[in-house]
């Protein structure tokens, strides 16, 4: 009897490994604007989106960091991604659509502050290429890939690498 069990389970194993070879996995992220450009976080990693507000100064804190918010009694650090990804500010861009995305990496809240929140998508992991060396762009280390939607492009950013690497910081003399 136990043989015929352990044939029968052998053929349900087989059954279940082609079932899952036919199945593509996939990866919801949320999707934000900086600049012109698409940029994608793992949704897991959101916690909430809000609306700017009073953002406080803290002296002597990278160039990127724009201070500290009060969010339900919790003092969280915002991250400027313009500022880090040295992309220029454009005056003319309409601040009302202005967001901080509160993301938890490494068991700290942090804000990182964007032009916009434009949607949440699923993308299969056919659709993300690696991302490319770019010369003066941001840092390869700092990405997850390159997804492709339709005719878009969406730039997938490795938070654990951008919030909490300290190499590669620039010099500032």
């Amino acid at each position: 009897m136990s043989a015929i069990t352990e044939e029968k389970e052998q053929q349900v194993n087989a059954e279940n490994l082609e079932e899952n070879e036919g199945q593509v996995s996939r990866k919801q992220f949320v999707v934000f604007q900086i600049g012109s450009e698409e940029y994608g976080v793992i949704i897991s990693q959101a916690k909430g989106i809000i609306k700017p507000k009073k953002i406080t100064n803290v002296p002597n804190t990278a160039e990127h960091v724009l201070g500290v918010i009060n969010l339900r009694g919790q003092i969280v650090p915002v991250v400027d991604l313009k500022k880090k990804f040295h992309i220029a500010y454009d005056k003319s861009k309409n601040t009302e659509d202005q967001r901080i995305i509160t993301v938890e990496v490494n068991d700290t809240l942090i804000g990182i502050f964007v032009d916009g929140v434009n949607e949440v998508v699923w993308l299969e992991e056919d659709t993300i290429e690696p991302a490319p060396e770019v010369a003066g762009g941001i840092k390869q280390e700092y990405l997850l890939g390159i997804g492709k939607i339709e005719d878009r492009l969406l730039v997938l950013v490795d938070l654990r690498k951008l919030l909490f690497d300290d190499t590669g910081e620039e010099d500032n003399t």
